[in-house]
C-alpha cells in the first residue's frame, strides 16, 4: 500500500525555462507517464503571439508543481526537486511545497536554500496546561 502525502504549492523558476530547455525533460506532464515515479512536474505556460508568418504558441515553464492533484507517495520529492534544480543551472528556484501526511501532525515542507532542496519539519510546541 504505502504512505500517502498531500502536496501543495509551487517552486518558482526565474527566469522561466524556455521550450528548448524543457522539451526533452521527463518531468513534462505529457511525457511523465514514462517516469511515473517523478514527484514534480514542470508547469507549462502557453502564450499565443502574432508573427508575420501567423500565430505562434510560445511555451515556457515558470514553476515546479506537485505531480498529482491527489495525495501520492512522495518518497522522493526532495530528490526530484533537486534533480530539476541541478538540470537547469543559471536559473533561480524559490518557493516551497507544503506536505501533509496521513498521520495527525505529519507536516513538512520542501524549500530551496542556496540552490539546494531541503526538507523542513516544524517544531510543534503545546502551551502549558493548568
Amino acid at each position: 500500500m504505502g504512505y500517502y502525502t498531500t502536496v501543495t504549492g509551487e517552486i518558482r523558476i526565474e527566469p522561466p525555462l524556455t521550450w528548448a530547455e524543457i522539451k526533452e525533460n521527463p518531468a513534462l506532464p505529457e511525457t511523465a507517464g514514462g517516469r511515473s515515479e517523478c514527484d514534480v512536474h514542470l508547469r507549462i505556460d502557453e502564450e499565443t503571439v502574432d508573427t508575420d508568418e501567423g500565430q505562434l504558441t510560445r511555451k515556457t515553464c515558470a514553476a515546479l508543481v506537485p505531480a498529482w492533484d491527489d495525495s501520492f507517495k512522495a518518497y522522493h520529492l526532495v530528490e526530484h526537486v533537486q534533480e530539476m534544480i541541478d538540470a537547469f543551472p543559471g536559473h533561480t528556484f524559490t518557493g516551497r511545497l507544503d506536505c501533509e501526511g496521513e498521520e495527525s501532525g505529519d507536516l513538512w515542507r520542501v524549500v530551496v536554500r542556496d540552490g539546494r532542496a531541503v526538507k523542513v519539519t516544524p517544531r510543534i510546541v503545546w502551551p502549558d496546561e493548568d
